[in-house]
């Protein structure tokens, strides 16, 4: 019985330290699939951000304190593309590359195949910041459907619109520009050379 509870023991501990580094997950499938990662699901008015040195999804902070939108709530499953790391020019530590999932909220963690749909490019600091725009690449789970960044803009203009006018106003402690949007190839592009 000594051995039994012994070996069950370091089994539990063995298994307790085997959590997913999310920022290790591969960019894309076996089938050439672009990955995104979910931190923060679509609905929340909590952001998140995964630390990949802990292998934990924290709170983002600001005074301390976690941060709580005082706007409305995330319009999608925020997230990451895994594998890709984008240098600040600022001296920030550099980050993986954000992504945006239009889709039904997501769990905190998952990770899915999805179809980039293109770049808002914004600019907060006088750094540019991208953010992919993409939609699950499964059928079943989209509720937007299109198929490059041109069906996109011609199906769903009032959604750029209202992306845009979230992102531009969602914290008013930092100033933020639109820049404009970009296509899938440059999402594509963006992703290669940020992939580590």
């Amino acid at each position: 019985m000594k051995y039994f509870f012994s070996f069950c023991l370091v089994l539990f501990m063995a298994l307790s330290s085997c959590t997913t580094n999310y920022q290790d997950v591969p960019a894309f499938t076996e089938t050439k699939q672009w990955q995104a990662v979910i931190v923060t699901p679509a609905g929340s008015t909590e952001p998140q951000r995964y630390d990949a040195s802990q292998k934990k999804f924290l709170p983002q902070t600001e005074a301390g304190q976690p941060k709580k939108l005082d706007f409305l709530p995330s319009l999608g499953n925020e997230g990451f593309i895994p594998s890709t790391l984008v240098d600040s020019v600022k001296g920030r530590p550099a980050a993986p590359l954000p992504v945006l999932v239009l889709s039904n909220q997501l769990k905190q963690g998952t990770v899915l195949e999805i179809l980039p749909m293109g770049v808002l490019v914004l600019e907060r600091n006088g750094e540019l910041y991208h953010l992919i725009v993409a939609i699950p690449a499964r059928p079943s789970e989209q509720t937007i459907s299109a198929h490059n960044y041109l069906d996109f803009s011609g199906r769903y203009p009032a959604v750029k619109t209202i992306l845009q006018n979230w992102y531009l106003n969602v914290d008013r402690q930092q100033p933020t520009r639109l820049m404009g949007w970009k296509d899938e190839a440059f999402a594509e592009k963006l992703i290669q050379q940020w992939i580590q």
